[in-house]
């Protein structure tokens, strides 16, 4: 099974706007055109057997109409490729209430951006939704590194992931974008001996860029497979979850960069699919 752990979609009635601005604030091809139906037809052309969406709430009012969203997409799609983890926003008046709400709705994870949110990742108030997510056994995916369309704010600094790892303990943390994008040196030295998963979302290969002369070419070159390799051997093949950010990077490439990969067979299936599985209790 393929499971792509890392999409997002957005509302129909926005997502050709917020695309828009989205692809000029990063200087990059978007590779659907944001919408559910979008990411079915790409995770189709792709044989990805499941997507995960980890929808985003930049504010604390949207959060109970995201997750309504969410539950609404998961009940629709039910057995039908598509799985909604619900939003946070560390500015919640009540999380812990929220947080037993998703559980009671039968949702498996949350995502938080602290770029987005304007809040350290390991403020208090993320921390106390850690741990309540950790209490109730819920995946917590988290921005880690640099966000390409703000490459100047340290709000999901690894550094940061690390202190909130030492005050959580052990808990199921995705850091996405392995672990910190453009920052892989510092995910190495730093999260190597906490239980942290990483993604692969729109960590491989290269930016595919807008023409529009913004980067250097030396600036588009991602991880390659010698880079994926060395923190494959630090991190272990069971910490590594598939995933693409679609719409801003190929599922298909990402597919096939980890099938090139010199590893063996059991630890392909591992990435590109069964770790997510054990995950999400589906195995």
């Amino acid at each position: 099974m393929i499971i792509d752990f890392h999409t997002h979609t957005f509302p129909n009635s926005i997502a050709e706007k917020t695309i828009e601005k989205l692809k000029h604030a990063s200087h990059s091809q978007p590779f659907s055109n944001g919408t559910l139906s979008g990411l079915l037809e790409t995770q189709s052309r792709a044989g990805v057997d499941l997507s995960v969406i980890v929808p985003v709430a930049t504010s604390p009012r949207q959060v109970a109409r995201i997750n309504e969203t969410a539950y609404e997409t998961n009940v629709q799609y039910d057995g039908k490729g598509v799985l909604s983890f619900a939003a946070m926003h560390p500015d919640l008046e009540d999380p812990a209430a929220e947080l037993r709400r998703i559980v009671s709705l039968g949702m498996k994870g949350i995502k938080l951006h602290s770029t987005y949110q304007h809040v350290d990742a390991d403020d208090i108030r993320n921390l106390r939704i850690y741990d309540k997510a950790a209490e109730l056994g819920l995946v917590v995916m988290i921005h880690a590194g640099i966000d390409i369309g703000f490459p100047n704010d340290t709000y999901c600094a690894v550094s940061k992931i690390r202190h909130a790892c030492d005050e959580i303990g052990d808990f199921k943390l995705i850091a996405a974008h392995m672990g910190g994008w453009k920052n892989w040196d510092e995910v190495v030295s730093l999260l190597a001996d906490t239980s942290v998963y990483l993604d692969t979302a729109f960590s491989t290969g290269y930016i595919h860029p807008l023409d529009d002369a913004f980067y250097k070419p030396e600036d588009l070159k991602l991880l390659d497979s010698k880079q994926f390799m060395d923190m494959l051997q630090v991190f272990g093949s069971e910490r590594i979850l598939l995933g693409s950010d679609s719409p801003w990077s190929d599922i298909r490439e990402g597919i096939e960069f980890i099938r090139e990969l010199p590893i063996s067979n059991e630890e392909k299936t591992a990435i590109l699919g069964g770790n997510a599985e054990k995950l999400l209790d589906r195995h």
